[in-house]
């Protein structure tokens, strides 16, 4: 892809979640899952986050909660660790995951602090 939103999008992604991550994602242009990822990365990546009104702490912030809820545990793993790029605090992390308990539930809330608990720790140990 060589569209403008694609290249902000591609950056964007680099910057919240790191090139290492980034680069793994896109390193077979076959894979099944590719074509995904161009259009995540154009339209989520390109065109949302890019938006001007909202910084990217408050949209990492806001993420963490959407995934929490929706109790999606792979893409919250991808997200702590770009919250944390961003500029969010494990307490604030944590908090996030508080909050959605009384909203969304106690296993989406339970399940999101095991895998932000179990990213901290591979964090931790590097």
């Amino acid at each position: 892809m060589t569209s403008e939103a694609y290249k902000q999008g591609e950056q964007v992604r680099r910057d919240v979640l790191g090139s290492e991550r980034v680069d793994a994602t896109m390193k077979d242009p076959d894979d099944f899952s590719y074509a995904m990822m161009e259009v995540t990365t154009e339209f989520a990546w390109g065109q949302i986050w890019t938006r001007p009104a909202i910084d990217r702490r408050t949209r990492s912030f806001m993420t963490l909660a959407m995934l929490a809820a929706l109790n999606r545990p792979h893409e919250i793993a991808v997200h702590v660790q770009g919250a944390l790029n961003n500029g969010l605090t494990r307490e604030e992390i944590k908090e996030i995951f508080l909050h959605v308990l009384p909203y969304c539930g106690a296993p989406a809330a339970i399940d999101a602090t095991a895998v932000a608990k179990k990213v901290f720790e591979e964090l931790d140990a590097k």
